[in-house]
């Protein structure tokens, strides 16, 4: 099982970027998909997670950031919009049989960098 983010970078306040988490060795639309973000000095933060039901956002990003999924391409993505220099962090994805905090399968997490 592998996971696979990319779509991270430098972005100014305001703007956009969309984050991929690409899976091998399985299929993704058969897990729940957690994207989460560990700041420098903080701890993991979990943003969003989409499963069989409604996808889970955090307060601080709701409105702002959409999760998706293409079965297809078995690949997961988030949307950021209207991006802070708060949301600047490390992004993980992971995979597990349900959404939670302590998911089983990893990646290795993609840069994004909010400048003010």
């Amino acid at each position: 099982v592998q996971l696979v983010e990319s779509g991270g970078g430098l972005v100014q306040t305001g703007g956009s970027l969309r984050l991929s988490c690409a899976a091998s060795r399985f299929t993704l639309d058969y897990y729940a998909i957690g994207w989460f973000r560990q700041a420098p000095g903080k701890e993991r933060e979990g943003v969003s997670c989409i499963s069989s039901s409604e996808p889970y956002y955090a307060e601080s990003v709701k409105g702002r950031f959409t999760i998706s999924r293409d079965n297809a391409k078995n690949t997961v993505y988030l949307q950021m919009n209207s991006l802070k220099p708060e949301d600047t962090a490390v992004y993980f994805c992971a995979a597990d049989r349900r959404c939670g905090y302590d998911m089983h399968y990893w990646g290795k997490g993609t840069l994004v960098t909010v400048s003010s």
